[in-house]
C-alpha cells in the first residue's frame, strides 16, 4: 500500500496535476477571502468556504480522472494485481495519495482564520469546525470521482461524468426546491435529493452549527465508494 501511495504521489508531483489542483483551491480561497473578509469586512471564514465549495465541480474531476482509468488504458493495472497486496490496499493507497494532494493546500487554508483574527473578531471554533467539515466534504467527493475513474479507460470520459455528477450534487437542493409540492407537503423526491446532497449537508456548518451527523455521512460516503471501487477492480481482475 505504501508503494502505491508513493508511486501515485510521484505521478501527481512530477506532472502538473497536483500543483494545478492546489493552485485552483488556493486561488479560489484567496478570491473568497478578498470578497467576504476584506472587501465586505465579514469576519466569518465559513462564508469563504461556502463560496469556494463550487470549485470542487472543476478540481475533483481534474484530480481523480486518471487515478484508475489511466492504469486500465495502459494495462498497467495488471502489474498492480501481480503485487503481493490486495485490491483493497491498492484502492486505499490510491485514495491516500489523493488525500495527501488535497490536504497540502488545506494546511495553508488553515492559516487564514488565524491571520484574520489578528485584525478583527474571528470566532475560531466555527471557522475551524467548518474547515474540518470542508475536508471531509472534499474527501467524499474525491471518493466518488475515484469510483467514476474505475469505470472507464478514458480520462476524458471519467472527467466528463464526474463534472455532471458534481453539478447534480451541487444543484440538488435548488432542483429539489423547484419540484412541485404534493398536498402542501414537500415532494418525497425533493426531500431525498436534499438528504443525499453532500453540498447541502455543508450548509449547517456555514450557518455556524457543527453537525456531527454530516461528518458521519461524509465518512459513510467515502467508505461506500471505496468499496464500490474495490468491487470494480475485482471484477476486472477476474474477468480480464
Amino acid at each position: 500500500m505504501t508503494a502505491v501511495l508513493k508511486h501515485e504521489l510521484s505521478l501527481y508531483y512530477h506532472g502538473l496535476t497536483g500543483y494545478v489542483f492546489g493552485a485552483f483551491l488556493l486561488a479560489f480561497t484567496g478570491i473568497g477571502a478578498m470578497i467576504y473578509n476584506i472587501n465586505a469586512s465579514i469576519a466569518n471564514f465559513e462564508y469563504v468556504l461556502n463560496f469556494i465549495q463550487m470549485v470542487f465541480i472543476i478540481i475533483v474531476p481534474i484530480l481523480t480522472m486518471r487515478i484508475i482509468s489511466e492504469e486500465k488504458r495502459q494495462r498497467t493495472d495488471q502489474l498492480l494485481y501481480s503485487l503481493p497486496i490486495s485490491t483493497t490496499e491498492i484502492v486505499v493507497g490510491k485514495f491516500l495519495s489523493l488525500m495527501v494532494v488535497y490536504l497540502i493546500p488545506m494546511i495553508f487554508i488553515c492559516a487564514y482564520p488565524l491571520i484574520f483574527a489578528k485584525y478583527g473578531d474571528v470566532y475560531l471554533p466555527t471557522s475551524y469546525g467548518s474547515i474540518f467539515a470542508f475536508v471531509f466534504l472534499g474527501l467524499a467527493l474525491i471518493s466518488i470521482g475515484m469510483f467514476i475513474s474505475s469505470l472507464t479507460e478514458s480520462q476524458g470520459m471519467a472527467a466528463g461524468i464526474c463534472v455532471v455528477v458534481m453539478l447534480l450534487n451541487y444543484f440538488a437542493a435548488s432542483i429539489a426546491n423547484a419540484l412541485p409540492s404534493i398536498d402542501g407537503k414537500e415532494n418525497i423526491l425533493a426531500t431525498v435529493m436534499k438528504k443525499l446532497s453532500l453540498f447541502e449537508r455543508f450548509t449547517l456548518f456555514y450557518n455556524g452549527v457543527f453537525d456531527l451527523t454530516a461528518i458521519v455521512y461524509y465518512i459513510s460516503i467515502i467508505a461506500f465508494f471505496l468499496f464500490l471501487c474495490v468491487q470494480s477492480l475485482e471484477k476486472r481482475r477476474y474477468n480480464g
